[in-house]
């Protein structure tokens, strides 16, 4: 591990954004949200900071000035420029990707092909900083080697989940492989881990402390920016008939879409038609769920008891929430789970399986049921839809008595033991 210098400056920070610039244009996910929010946070603070992003044509680095270029685009506050002669000429970029490439070159301190990237980091960055790896992306054995040989950075990574190595069965192609080499590398090379629960914790402690007993583990709850999920934008919420629950999240094996499926399909069969409510789901499609998109795509509930969409943003989906009869939220496993939080902070009812980490986080304020249990499930819906009718949605975000995590607490978490 590289040991970091005594300076009379503070250390400068790196961020690695390499992830969140690969999705721009894209609806962001749960750990693209925390990169954004460490974005902030380094631009916050007064120690000098910088982004390191590997792109199509190699690595750019960016300092405090290029960082907010980056910043105001990811929010929308500017709109990414036109791609420039390097993006036109490069194959599968996607036109947002060739946006975005083209103003990180506009914005950059400095370029560099993948063989120089020690050189770049050397030249440019302060001596003894520390990098701050959070989406699970570029942590490869070169970047590490730059760092460590030509910075003697302290490197610190954000673990979010071990799930690829604990649910092998609901991973794509590879993927298994990929996390593997990547929570090699954190062991090998982190001064630090970073987790978002203590039951991340423990699960990193399984896989590696046998091996590994000296490394160093902290836990920051991920912060709940309700800000973000009520925000004014443009766009309006689409209109759905009342009551209606949501679903948030990738279309994915593991968030155990076909649970909910079964129960409308059974709550159809068995009951009047307006007695049936509605059940939107809101992600993108994901993968090795066939059987699921193809299920939603010929449902005959389909647009006027199931509802799919794939693009909203945070501002709709903040609206749908506080409008809804619950949220639900089956998954087999998360590492933390944003979506219950953030539904349960704004006084929305939460029906969830009965996962340790949402026990840790929320702990008796939502609606527990096995994901094996669909009759638990179907009366738990069906009486959240009653009472929706009865009493509306109107009061129910002032009469909770839940505080969610904050992002101070978590960056003043991330301050103590960094």
């Amino acid at each position: 591990m590289a040991i970091t210098k005594n300076n009379a400056v503070p250390p400068a920070r790196i961020l690695d954004l390499s992830r969140l610039m690969s999705r721009a244009g894209k609806t962001p996910t749960g750990v693209d949200r925390v990169e954004l929010a460490y974005l902030r946070f380094v631009l916050e603070c007064p120690e000098p900071c910088f982004g390191l992003i590997r792109t199509s044509l190699g690595f750019v680095l960016l300092d405090r000035s290029g960082l907010s270029g980056v910043l105001a685009r990811l929010t929308g506050a500017l709109a990414w420029g036109p791609a420039d002669r390097l993006a036109r000429v490069v194959r599968n970029l996607s036109p947002e990707r060739k946006k975005s490439e083209s103003d990180l070159r506009r914005l950059s301190l400095a370029r560099s092909r993948p063989m120089f990237l020690k050189r770049m980091l050397r030249k440019h960055v302060p001596n003894g900083a520390t990098y701050f790896n959070v989406g699970h992306t570029n942590l490869t054995e070169r970047v590490i080697w730059a760092l460590e040989h030509g910075l003697n950075a302290r490197i610190v990574v954000f673990v979010h989940d071990t799930i690829p190595l604990d649910f092998p069965q609901f991973q794509r192609s590879g993927s298994v492989h990929r996390f593997a080499g990547f929570l090699g590398r954190v062991e090998k090379s982190a001064d630090l881990i970073l987790c978002n629960s203590a039951v991340t914790k423990r699960d990193i402690e399984r896989h590696l402390l046998k091996r590994s007993p000296s490394l160093k583990i902290a836990v920051a709850h991920l912060g709940v920016d309700l800000h973000c999920s009520q925000s004014m934008d443009n766009m309006s919420a689409p209109q759905l008939p009342l009551p209606f629950f949501l679903c948030v999240g990738t279309i994915e094996p593991r968030k155990n879409h076909a649970l909910l499926l079964d129960i409308w399909h059974k709550m159809a069969a068995e009951m009047d038609a307006a007695e049936v409510p509605s059940l939107v789901v809101c992600g993108h499609r994901g993968w090795c769920n066939a059987e699921v998109f193809d299920r939603l795509d010929q449902s005959p509930l389909r647009d006027h008891k199931i509802f799919e969409f794939s693009n909203l943003s945070d501002g709709q989906i903040g609206r749908l929430m506080q409008t809804s009869a619950g949220l639900l939220f089956p998954s087999f496993a998360e590492g933390f789970g944003l979506p219950p939080v953030e539904a349960t902070a704004m006084g929305v009812p939460v029906v969830c399986g009965e996962l340790d980490v949402i026990r840790e986080i929320l702990q008796d304020k939502p609606i527990y049921a096995s994901v094996t249990d669909s009759y638990a499930w179907e009366q738990a819906i069906l009486d959240l839809a009653r009472q929706h009718q009865e009493k509306g949605s109107a009061d129910r975000a002032t009469s909770t008595r839940y505080t969610p995590p904050t992002w101070d607490a978590h960056f003043n978490v991330v301050l103590k033991v960094t």
